[in-house]
């Protein structure tokens, strides 16, 4: 007897210390902590063919990342697998750091070749913050207009930061917010106070984006990061290339782009986005990268430089 009572005590006793001793996070979007934090954030891809799955979320609940890169681009444009990796996200959580899930920012299939344009397709902006994503990227960014109306097409009209001082008032709906409540785990009414752009709203929990990555968007490029509301940006080598004519990314054109986007980005204090290895993401951590593309190795090493204290 009192040896089942030892053993019973002992079990309480290192339950309690564990529940003590797990992270509280201090932020829905973990992203957005980190970088908060002053720390670099580091991404993975979805997987192609079972990303839009349950038991896909599942196993990505656990991943090494700090964000989940959720291509809807060039892979379909899938929203109800879209929510149910979400759901599953949800089911395999909370992370190792504490929060309820990873956060999950969608490439979405609308290209900001002018304000036009992203007004009319604005609506894939709703469905998908619809099922409880974390942020979106803007593909193909090339005009301060449609970047201006991507802003206004995420937030809520209850939001005034920046209203007037270069975006207008959102336009996104109500409906579809009960959804992506529930998978941040809040009430509809605390999700809509927090579903809004940061760092232009301190307390947001949205963290948008803009693919810089052809001759145009590199042309606007200061004037399209001035837009309230952004947070990151990329340079987007690959399809940057291509529309500079360049045979790769050693090509004079191709590092001056780089040079153009990087500086363009710490002048209006929003993230950079970058390639790194574990070769190179020290320098590149150096030189202004805050948002990383790059696998676990370069995640450890770069961690370790900044010395990340909170857990993965």
């Amino acid at each position: 007897m009192k040896k089942s009572l030892f053993c019973f005590t002992l079990c309480a006793l290192t339950a309690a210390a564990a529940l003590a001793q797990a992270p509280k996070p201090k932020r829905i979007n973990r992203a957005i902590e980190l970088l908060q934090q002053g720390q670099p954030i580091y991404y993975t891809g979805s997987h192609e063919g079972t990303a839009g799955s349950y038991e896909q979320g599942m196993k990505d609940a656990q991943t090494w990342a700090d964000y989940i890169s959720y291509d809807m681009e060039h892979a379909p444009f899938d929203v109800k697998g879209l929510a149910d990796y979400m759901r599953g996200l949800a089911a395999g959580g909370p992370t190792k750091s504490g929060h309820r899930t990873p956060a999950v920012i969608v490439n979405v299939p609308v290209n900001g070749i002018d304000e036009a344009s992203v007004r009319a397709n604005a609506w894939m902006f709703q469905q998908v913050l619809a099922t409880g994503v974390h942020g979106i990227l803007l593909c193909h960014a090339d005009d301060p207009g449609a970047v201006k109306a991507f802003v206004e097409s995420v937030r809520l009209p209850i939001h005034k930061q920046g209203v007037d001082h270069g975006v207008n008032e959102g336009r996104r709906g109500v409906h579809g917010n009960p959804t992506a409540a529930r998978i941040w785990g809040v009430s509809v009414e605390e999700y809509q106070q927090k579903a809004d752009v940061w760092p232009l709203n301190p307390n947001g929990e949205l963290l948008i984006g803009l693919k810089l990555e052809d001759k145009y968007a590199l042309a606007n490029a200061d004037r399209n990061l001035k837009v309230p509301g952004i947070g990151f940006a990329e340079w987007g080598p690959g399809d940057m290339a291509l529309s500079l004519g360049a045979k790769n990314q050693q090509a004079p054109e191709m590092v001056a782009a780089r040079g153009k986007i990087l500086a363009a980005t710490k002048a209006n204090k929003v993230f950079f986005l970058n390639t790194g290895n574990a070769n190179n993401i020290v320098d590149m951590i150096k030189e202004g990268v805050m948002v990383v593309a790059g696998n676990e190795a370069a995640a450890q090493v770069g961690r370790k430089f900044t010395n990340r204290q909170m857990p993965y």
